[in-house]
Formats: C-alpha cells, sequence, structure tokens
C-alpha cells in the first residue's frame, strides 16, 4: 500500500480550522447521560460524539457494556445535537449493528488490532464502505501490525482511513498507562503522511491530570486531531474514571492548547535551524562512534570471558551500570525513563556482541 493524498479527504471535508476531535463518555451508560454529554459538547470543537457500547474488558465481571440499545442512544444525540457519531466495534455482529443504526465513524481497538483475523472479518464487514474507520495501534509495539490492519481495510475498498495511536502496553513501571512509544507513531506518520493520524491521550495517560500535557505533544508532532474520554461526572464513571474529563475541563483544554506552525519560511529561523541541526548532526555522530566503541569493548570482553569460560550476564555488574546512568542522566536533565530505554537497549546489543564471541 502506498501514500495517497485522497486518504486526507474525508478529513478535509469536514473543513475545519483546528484539529479534529473525537470526544464522549468511555461507555454510554443511559440514555440521559449519552444525551446531557452530546448537549454539553455541541458548541464547541467536538466533531464525533464518541461513547463505547461493547466495551471489552481484561477480566470478565466488569461492566461490557450496554449493547446495541447503545447505538440508539447515539442515534438521538446525533438527531438533537448535530454531532457525528462514533464507536467501537470488534466484530462482523458489531459492524452490521453499527451501519444499521448509521453510526458515522468505526474504530477498531487496540486488542482487535492485534489479530489479524479479527481485523479481517471486521474489513470483509465493512467492504466498500464510506464510513471513517479508525484502527487504534495493537497492544504491542508493532509497527507491521498496524500498517498491516490498515492495508487490510484498504484492501476492502475502504476509503475513508486514519489511525489512532493510544500507546503500547509494557510490564514496566512507568507514569503511563501505555506507554507512548512516539517514534513508532511517528515512524507511521513517516511512510503515510497523509493517513490521519489522531492521539487518545485518554488511554496513554490514564490520569486525566496528564491529558493537556500528551495532547500538545500530539499537536507539536502535527497529529490531526485528539479522541478524549468526557463525562460530567467522570469519578463515577461505570469504566475508566481515571481518564475521563468534564466537558468544563475539555473546553478549557482547547483554550490552553497551542497549535505550532508546521513550518516557518523566514530567512533568519531557517538559518538558525540549520545550525542547530549541523550540530545534532555531529552529535549523533559521535554516538554512533562512541556506541561503536562501546561494543568493540564488549567483544573484548567476550573473548575473554571465553577464555575463562564465565557466563556472558553479570546481574550484579549490571544493576551497578543502571544505577550510575540513572544518576548521571538526572544530572543531565535526562528522564529515568528515558535512560532505562536507552541502556537496556545498549546492554542488549552488548549482550548479543558477548554471545556472538563466546559461540563462534
Amino acid at each position: 500500500m502506498e501514500n495517497k493524498k485522497e486518504f486526507r479527504t474525508w478529513l478535509d471535508n469536514h473543513n475545519l480550522e483546528h484539529p479534529i476531535v473525537i470526544a464522549g463518555p468511555c461507555s454510554a451508560e443511559t440514555e440521559d447521560q449519552v444525551l446531557r454529554i452530546a448537549h454539553e459538547l455541541k458548541d464547541s470543537d467536538v466533531t464525533y460524539l464518541r461513547a463505547g457500547i461493547w466495551k471489552p474488558r481484561t477480566r470478565p465481571g466488569n461492566f461490557e457494556g450496554v449493547g446495541a440499545i447503545g447505538l440508539k442512544w447515539l442515534q438521538k444525540a446525533k438527531a438533537e445535537t448535530g454531532l457525528l457519531t462514533a464507536t467501537e466495534v470488534a466484530n462482523r455482529a458489531h459492524v452490521e449493528l453499527a451501519l444499521e443504526h448509521d453510526i458515522d465513524l468505526l474504530w477498531i481497538g487496540a486488542r482487535s488490532t492485534v489479530s489479524p483475523f479479527i481485523v479481517q472479518e471486521i474489513a470483509d464487514a465493512l467492504e466498500g464502505t464510506d464510513k471513517v474507520v479508525l484502527v487504534k495501534n495493537p497492544v504491542n509495539p508493532d509497527l507491521a501490525l498496524w500498517i498491516g490492519a490498515i492495508e487490510r481495510f484498504h484492501t476492502a475498498n475502504i476509503k475513508n482511513l486514519g489511525v489512532i495511536h493510544r500507546g503500547f502496553s509494557t510490564y514496566e513501571k512507568s507514569k503511563y498507562r501505555n506507554i507512548p512509544e512516539w517514534q513508532i507513531a511517528v515512524d507511521f506518520q513517516t511512510r503515510f503522511p497523509d493517513i490521519p493520524l489522531i492521539c487518545d491521550p485518554s488511554h496513554i495517560t490514564g490520569k486525566r491530570d496528564m491529558i493537556f500535557e500528551v495532547s500538545q505533544t500530539a499537536l507539536d508532532l502535527n497529529y490531526d486531531g485528539l479522541m478524549i474520554e468526557t463525562h460530567y461526572d467522570p469519578d463515577n464513571a461505570w469504566s475508566d474514571a481515571a481518564q475521563q474529563v468534564t466537558p468544563e475541563t475539555l473546553l478549557q483544554i482547547f483554550q490552553d492548547l497551542r497549535i505550532r506552525k508546521e513550518q516557518d519560511d523566514e530567512v533568519g529561523y531557517q538559518s538558525k535551524l540549520g545550525v542547530l541541526r549541523a550540530q545534532i548532526d555531529v552529535i549523533d555522530s559521535n554516538i554512533i562512534e562512541t556506541l561503536g566503541k562501546r561494543m568493540k569493548t564488549a567483544d573484548a570482553i567476550g573473548a575473554l570471558k571465553k577464555e575463562r569460560n564465565v557466563a556472558v550476564l553479570q546481574s550484579k555488574r549490571w544493576n551497578e551500570i543502571l544505577g550510575k546512568m540513572i544518576l548521571a542522566g538526572e544530572e543531565q536533565g535526562l528522564s529515568e525513563e528515558f535512560i532505562l530505554r536507552v541502556f537496556k537497549a545498549v546492554h542488549q546489543e552488548s549482550i548479543n556482541h558477548q554471545e556472538k564471541v563466546i559461540n563462534k
């Protein structure tokens, strides 16, 4: 699949002067709840009213959605407010019911994207539809799997496509519910610059007080829009209470967000930017050279361990290095999360080099 300007047509047709916004409750709970939220959002920057109808939960026994009746509530909300409607679908039956109730936008959840079988079933059910179909990233950081899902919908002659970045699951300690791994979304954007890219800060953060920060980062990276969970009483929401914001807070977020220019052709700016980028290029080259020297040293360590029949992994030594690097990183204004990721990658490459020497 190749990038096409036509991928942006559905978004461009909205003629918006701001990033597109999809907002509404994590779950449709009652008719009154859906209608009240819709009316509180109708005169804002929100284009699509979202609500979960079927809720895939990690473990059974939790609230799993009101089911098809909630689609009628979305229809009524659209009729009363003019907001377009959006919900998640996870199988053919969901698709058929959503189309029957004229839902305008359907998204594929992260748990569904991870399975090509599920994606293909949904793509077959949607074949040729003119509805907007957005695909969330899979729960694991796998760009090929994300692209593969989009390709299945494209092959099914679905033209109004887009993706949602909602972060990636991890067992590591993090301030995020789902680690953003911004580079994966940027790589997708680089491959397909005309497929609309929307950020879901609610699922990335899991905390309402971080929504603004992540939303601003997304806009700074030229994302095309935001999907933000919104509830008039978030603390008592039936699902994902901690990550939902009130409509009032959402409107304040809209006011506070800064939409930056994609480019500035002013000569002075371009000249200063060129100098700074040249400095970055030199530093990057030095980093690569330094890493190469480190791996040559790792090769020497591997040879010594082979001679003495010593195991590759030395946990005590590794923990000492990590502790020192975290402290050194803090002094340079680098986050612990960043240092952990960088040095875990460096450590793994060192292990690979030593094992190659030992097993040669």
